[in-house]
């Protein structure tokens, strides 16, 4: 959510006393909404800002053992939330992204002894070219025989809205035939290569046959605007402490729409930044947006319209904002976006 420092630190640490407080009440209750956690690596220690420790990842599986929490395969959630299908309260899901070989090494076999269902996320290529990093069709197909979940990345892993809509159509049909190829399939979810997208690409995407796709934005998935800009919690070293994996898999969805600017590749940098609360959104005085330059961010509440001020450029190449508001039972509600600047 932020970055180091202590208006990070402060606020974690407050949110997470309120969760203490509230007992972390358990029951089923029926819900619209789940929590999609994000990994890359395990146990590559050389690669922080992509890896987890395997004692973080023991500590993750063992919190969503403990009886408060339903893991469950990707597409099922989807499914269900496209149906309007209530799915029990704290659901969670855990997507895997690259293929790296640690996935296959590591996490395949700690999930498997847990029961817990995982989907894949994978580029095509690095597995063609055997690199010695990444897994292997094989172990590939020893994944999807386990009944896990497989989703696709593209052929290259390129930064889709950098290349032409050709390149892109390219990317997806040929990383599709080497899934039908390979696996006898190919996947209906996909994950947007770093995150990155602009509206061109979601429409492909969606033109393509895919049923949802996911970001890299901070958020709780619920589908209220829509299946194509999906949120993940991103799970690394740095940001893979107990206390954020607890407020995420104990977050409620901040449900907005009418979202402006639309697409997250800016042409005006600072954006004009605002959206629409949904009704049953109840404390919009207290919705309270970030960024990791500019910590807190000025907001005005004009009815259910929050409009967001910077108080100058998003700066780097992906720049996220947050924004929170406290919910029900001490939990707190998340809508995040990653914009692009270049």
């Amino acid at each position: 959510m932020f970055k180091n420092g202590p208006l990070r630190k402060t606020l974690f640490r407050g949110m997470v006393t309120i969760l203490m407080m509230a007992g972390y009440a358990t029951h089923s209750l029926a819900a619209d909404h789940a929590t999609i956690l994000m990994y890359h690596r395990f146990g590559e220690d050389k690669y922080p800002s992509t890896n987890v420790r395997l004692e973080q990842f023991d500590e993750h599986l063992e919190i969503l053992s403990s009886g408060g929490y339903s893991v469950m395969p990707l597409a099922e959630i989807v499914e269900k939330l496209q149906a309007g299908i209530p799915l029990p309260d704290r659901t969670v899901a855990i997507t895997i992204d690259d293929a790296y070989l640690s996935v296959y090494e590591e996490a395949f076999p700690r999930l498997k002894a847990r029961g817990f269902p995982a989907t894949l996320f994978v580029a095509t290529r690095p597995v063609d070219r055997n690199l010695r990093s990444y897994m292997s069709w094989d172990q590939i197909r020893e994944w999807q025989a386990a009944g896990f979940g497989i989703g696709s990345q593209t052929q290259t892993h390129p930064h889709m809205h950098r290349i032409s809509l050709e390149a892109n159509r390219e990317e997806l049909r040929v990383s599709n035939e080497r899934f039908l190829a390979e696996l006898g399939m190919r996947p209906t979810l996909f994950a947007y290569p770093y995150g990155e997208y602009d509206l061109d690409v979601v429409d492909l995407v969606k033109e393509t046959g895919f049923v949802a796709a996911f970001g890299q934005n901070s958020g709780v998935a619920h589908g209220y605007n829509g299946f194509f800009e999906l949120p993940r919690f991103a799970m690394n070293e740095q940001y893979g402490n107990r206390e954020r994996l607890e407020l995420a898999i104990n977050g409620l969805p901040l449900k907005v729409n009418q979202i402006v600017p639309e697409d997250v590749f800016l042409t005006e940098n600072p954006p004009l930044y605002g959206f629409t609360l949904s009704d049953d959104m109840d404390k919009e005085r207290q919705l309270r947006c970030f960024n990791s330059k500019y910590g807190k961010l000025e907001v005005a509440i004009i009815g259910r319209r929050a409009e967001i001020r910077m108080p100058g450029p998003l700066v780097g190449k992906r720049s996220r904002v947050n924004c929170t508001m406290p919910g029900p039972e001490g939990r707190w509600r998340w809508f995040g976006r990653q914009f692009l600047t270049e």
